[in-house]
């Protein structure tokens, strides 16, 4: 079933479910006025004011607009009354994300802390609540220049490619009520070759679990298990494709508790045609045709002014003909995995940057000279053994958030080098962890031979990347064209790659790349994929097809025109099948 997705017209911000992966039907939203202060020390007396979660203080949306510095607490408190008959069985508390360390209390009760600031995490809070008004406290701490933590492009001192540092809560704060006997989660492992559905049940005791498929109101099949792994014939399922995204709704009941989850027969590889290898979605070779996507927004930063606005996003980028997002250091909400797999547009994922100062003639230079060096001198980006800890526990907290996300198709360890080390013992280690995507190990520069890319960002002159024949070749950056839309930018000053004064001078030297670099790449190179840099401007960037405001700066119809020609030379440029 194609699904259409619901959009709540609320006061609270960012009102909708925030987990179509995992749902039940039990859902109270913390969103909205919280009070907040800013100290030195960790407590307060009295807040400083009142701040909009899950809007982040350094941003226009939240209405403080102050930047939380490494030596300061950001206190949060909200007091709230659960609804009527809400509050039955385990009361769990969830955030979306908060950056960068926190400690929450409940009614003066330490209930949990986090740490890292790009996942979710989940408290039960059922021992610390009361009834009538509860007091909900959060006491965060975020160093932008911690070596431990990642920290995506984010700096105090923002210019260029780095950003304003963000703080605190951004994503959306909710409360659900799960009986004792519960599900914990469930990972959804698809066999497309063989037809085949693979639940593994997370459960809180023992007792039998109900699984049951429907295709929009219509029972497909169902069953009952005892065990924690169960298998589905889903021979009867379309296959999921960017064209037409089928996606099927899987019922779980274990007691009195019930998820809703979903999933799509689908299956990520690379297949060797000729001399070349290719990436393929369900076996047949497909070109990923995609753009840098960072995920600022003009006034809340890292959060979108609302979910529909995430969704539209999406949407505009599908009908200009793109096929992909490269979702690059930063981790979105879960509904926006969802919007993808809904709407059919596959995604690359990149994980979250970290470690010491970055050395410049290693990250500037060594790249511009084809110098790949070595990565595991760990003094150079990677000093701290807690910092190389936190990144693999990032890392694999990352795969088990984003697992079921049906379009998501490659992982990127690293990027540019930042903070890399042990790239291709990362590689093997997360391979193993999650096997049915493919992967980047090192996009860009300090290429090890791993993965499954031969990874390649190219500014600033033609690209004449050779395809290594060993891995899939791909422009993973590229482009970077610059033009600044008066009335439409962040700031008086301006970064990009190749500036032009006018749009129809931006438009005609994009069609030229593509038709110039990257289609002859195609026949001649074996040419795969193509990230060009990139969908918005952000902040002093303005290398974006939109404006940071959201504003397309060239015509729709050139780009699509140009990315139709693309698709057909690529498939013209196939070898047949022997």
């Amino acid at each position: 079933m194609i699904i259409q997705p619901q959009f709540i017209c609320s006061q609270t911000p960012l009102a909708e479910y925030p987990r179509p992966q995992f749902k039940r039907d039990s859902y109270f939203s913390l969103n909205g006025e919280w009070e907040y202060a800013i100290r030195k020390e960790k407590k307060t007396e009295n807040y400083d004011g009142k701040i909009l979660v899950p809007y982040a203080p350094e941003s226009n949306l939240s209405g403080v607009k102050k930047q939380l510095q490494k030596d300061e607490y950001l206190l949060y408190g909200k007091s709230f009354v659960f609804p009527d008959g809400f509050v039955h069985g385990r009361v769990l508390l969830h955030f979306g994300a908060v950056d960068q360390v926190c400690e929450i209390t409940v009614n003066n009760k330490l209930v949990g802390n986090h740490e890292g600031g790009y996942l979710p995490f989940c408290l039960d809070i059922t021992d610390a609540i009361s009834e009538g008004e509860n007091v909900l406290q959060v006491t965060v701490q975020d160093d932008a220049d911690s070596d431990v933590y990642g920290r995506g492009k984010q700096r105090y001192k923002r210019g260029g490619i780095w950003y304003t540092a963000t703080s605190g809560i951004w994503q959306t704060v909710w409360v659900e009520c799960v009986p004792e006997r519960h599900l914990n989660g469930v990972r959804l492992d698809v066999d497309f070759d063989n037809k085949k559905l693979a639940l593994k049940l997370d459960k809180s005791g023992d007792g039998e679990v109900k699984i049951a498929v429907f295709d929009g109101e219509q029972l497909l099949m169902n069953m009952v298990t005892v065990e924690k792994t169960a298998v589905l014939d889903v021979s009867s399922c379309k296959a999921w494709t960017l064209e037409n995204p089928e996606l099927y709704t899987v019922k779980l009941t274990y007691g009195e508790d019930v998820v809703e989850t979903y999933f799509g027969l689908r299956k990520f590889s690379v297949v060797e045609r000729g001399k070349f290898k290719y990436f393929a979605l369900n076996n047949q070779p497909i070109f990923h045709n995609g753009l840098l996507d960072q995920g600022y927004w003009r006034d809340g930063m890292y959060t979108p002014p609302s979910n529909q606005a995430m969704y539209n996003e999406i949407k505009n980028v599908k009908e200009l003909g793109f096929n992909m997002l490269r979702k690059h250091i930063k981790v979105e909400p879960l509904l926006w995995y969802y919007y993808c797999d809904i709407l059919g547009v596959l995604v690359w994922q990149d994980m979250i940057n970290g470690g010491g100062k970055y050395p410049a003639l290693r990250i500037m230079l060594a790249p511009f000279i084809n110098l790949h060096l070595d990565d595991n001198n760990y003094k150079k980006m990677r000093r701290s053994e807690a910092s190389r800890k936190q990144y693999y526990a990032e890392a694999y907290g990352m795969i088990d958030v984003l697992y079921n996300s049906v379009s998501l198709c490659l992982w990127t360890p690293f990027n540019e080098a930042w903070g890399q080390f042990d790239a291709l013992k990362v590689w093997q280690e997360l391979k193993v962890y999650d096997s049915s995507r493919l992967y980047d190990h090192a996009s860009g520069w300090q290429d090890k031979g791993g993965g499954d890319v031969c990874s390649r960002h190219i500014y600033f002159r033609k690209a004449r990347p050779k395809n290594d024949k060993k891995r899939v070749l791909a422009l993973t950056e590229f482009g970077g064209y610059s033009h600044t839309v008066k009335g439409h930018v962040f700031s008086d000053k301006k970064f990009g790659y190749k500036t032009f004064k006018s749009a129809e001078k931006l438009e005609n030297a994009i069609d030229k790349l593509y038709r110039k670099e990257v289609m002859p790449l195609i026949e001649k190179q074996g040419l795969c994929a193509t990230v060009y840099t990139e969908l918005t401007d952000i902040e002093d960037e303005v290398n974006g097809l939109y404006t940071y405001d959201r504003e397309l700066k060239i015509s729709a119809e050139t780009i699509q025109k140009m990315n139709a020609d693309v698709y057909e030379c690529f498939e013209k440029s196939l070898p047949p099948i022997r």
